[in-house]
């Protein structure tokens, strides 16, 4: 069975670190919003790795709902406003470690 410290420390590995203004790395933990830690165009990657490492079917995960701001046509992200790229990003849903590792024990990707 698989581990959370297990798969923390997988996407720890895998994952670029994250560092604030005072330039400390930001720890990455299991309730982390991986939208805010890691950038949409290295995820895919990761979640690859993931899946061939833990044998997990990832192919329900819809990355259109964890990142609804980078589905949007380039016109629309211009011209909108930050009020509706707000709104946009304030309803996209998280997407965690955890969830992660509660789907590498399931074998299979449990949301969406």
């Amino acid at each position: 069975m698989v581990s959370d410290t297990e798969i923390l420390a997988f996407f720890r590995g895998e994952l670029s670190r994250q560092v604030n203004r005072k330039l400390q790395t930001v720890p990455l933990e299991l309730e982390t919003l991986l939208q805010d830690y890691a950038p949409a165009d290295e995820l895919p990657y990761v979640i690859s790795d993931y899946s061939n490492k833990y044998g997990v079917d990832v192919s329900a995960l819809d990355m259109r709902n964890y990142f609804p701001w980078e589905n949007l046509p380039l016109t629309t992200r211009l011209f909108k406003g930050r009020n509706f790229r707000a709104s946009v990003i304030a309803n996209r849903k998280p997407l965690t470690v955890k969830m992660f590792a509660e789907s590498a024990r399931a074998g299979r990707w449990l949301y969406d």
